[in-house]
């Protein structure tokens, strides 16, 4: 794959304006996973954050298809994903076709999704593991070396995003700060669902209108999401708007 150093800086530049003005992280983690697909020899990313019982939940991905296969992984307990965070290192899988002793049925998924190989690293911060960050190519090979660093500086700019600095050392401070994103992300789904509902949209369609809202009016994705599931702010509303750009 052809990459630019402008266009890694590029990415590095938003992401971090994007944690020095306190963007909301679920939207941020977001376009981490987007930022992903784009400077990485993969087709797309999904990231998985643990709660405070070691749970593993899906809090961003890139794509529809990736978002479903990394919650195939939480619900049956298989894949390199789980592994990742279970063991705290990269896992990485060049080839799923040779990994189906593994994870039997997580292979079988994967490749009936479109996917041949997916590398997964390790989200922390600090000495805490927070979740994974899965990268899924639609052909076989391995990351080079460049990738696999590029794709472990994004997952740590992640931690550093859901994890903040005055926390590292105090478990329950952490724990309140991942509950809270965890919560985001479901508030986040319901208004999905209901505008994929009201406007005849796949749920990919859904949360750019949900984004366009909140970046439009300098709002934060969550409070314009929890808005629309109180029925605060009709949906209509963001539909009209989406349709006027």
């Amino acid at each position: 794959m052809s990459r630019s150093e402008g266009q890694v800086t590029r990415a590095f530049v938003s992401l971090a304006s994007s944690l020095a003005n306190g963007a909301d992280v679920v939207d941020l983690l977001s376009e981490l996973t987007e930022g992903c697909a784009r400077l990485l020899d993969i087709a797309s990313a999904g990231l998985l954050l643990a709660d405070p019982h070691g749970t593993l939940h899906v809090l961003a991905a890139s794509s529809e298809r990736t978002r479903e296969l990394e919650l195939f992984q939480v619900q049956r307990a298989e894949g390199p994903c789980l592994d990742s965070y279970l063991e705290g290192e990269p896992v990485l899988v060049p080839d799923l076709a040779a990994a189906t002793a593994r994870w039997p049925r997580f292979v079988l998924h994967a490749q009936q999704a479109g996917f041949a190989s997916v590398h997964a690293v390790p989200l922390r911060r600090g000495e805490v593991r927070l979740g994974t960050l899965g990268l899924f190519g639609t052909t076989v090979g391995k990351l080079n070396d460049d990738d696999l660093s590029l794709g472990q500086a994004l997952a740590d700019i992640a931690g550093v995003a859901l994890v903040q600095d005055r926390a590292l050392n105090d478990r329950d401070a952490i724990n309140e700060q991942l509950q809270t994103a965890l919560t985001s992300r479901v508030v986040l789904e319901q208004a999905k669902g209901i505008l994929a509902q009201q406007g005849d949209l796949d749920m990919v369609g859904a949360f750019q209108v949900l984004r366009r809202y909140a970046r439009d009016h300098n709002l934060r994705l969550t409070d314009v999401a929890r808005a629309v599931t109180s029925r605060q702010l009709p949906s209509q509303q963001l539909l009209e708007h989406a349709k006027s750009r």
